[in-house]
């Protein structure tokens, strides 16, 4: 990493972990209810913190994502991130939820230097440092993707 790239990411890594964005985000939680007849439903604990977030699904006929409800109680980071992926979850499919996990789980671990492609999640770019938080940034995403491959079943 190099020139303006190398330059913008220190920039980025010095911005604070909780800023105005992260904020806005954590109490914006789109489909914030819990679905009455979910096709599955997935719950994921951070052990460091707590934080917990509950994912139910239900699949269109294309096995696309057509209904998506929401537990929250999680940090502000844990918060924001279910905010970024309830509002694009919408119309994914179980694999491309899983993708979007994935690529959220190596980026935080510094095994790949891009933002993974969901919109939004450069936001957490503060946090590759600060590895005790990464569990609660990846809840709403570990928890998408497990419901959605369960309702595919």
């Amino acid at each position: 990493m190099g020139g303006i790239a190398a330059t913008s990411y220190m920039q980025a890594m010095d911005a604070p972990l909780y800023n105005d964005e992260i904020l806005r985000l954590a109490v914006s939680i789109p489909h914030h209810e819990r679905l009455a007849a979910p096709m599955a439903s997935a719950e994921k604990r951070s052990p460091i913190c707590g934080s917990r977030v509950t994912v139910d699904v239900n699949l269109n006929a294309s096995g696309r994502v057509a209904e998506l409800g929401l537990l929250v109680r999680a940090c502000a980071l844990g918060q924001a991130s279910s905010a970024l992926m309830a509002s694009h979850a919408i119309g994914k499919s179980p694999d491309e939820l899983a993708a979007a996990r994935d690529e959220l789980t190596t980026w935080l671990a510094g095994e790949r230097h891009d933002p993974p492609e969901w919109p939004g999640l450069d936001l957490f770019t503060p946090a590759l440092g600060v590895t005790a938080r990464h569990p609660s940034i990846r809840l709403a995403f570990e928890a998408v993707a497990q419901a959605a491959a369960e309702a595919r079943r």
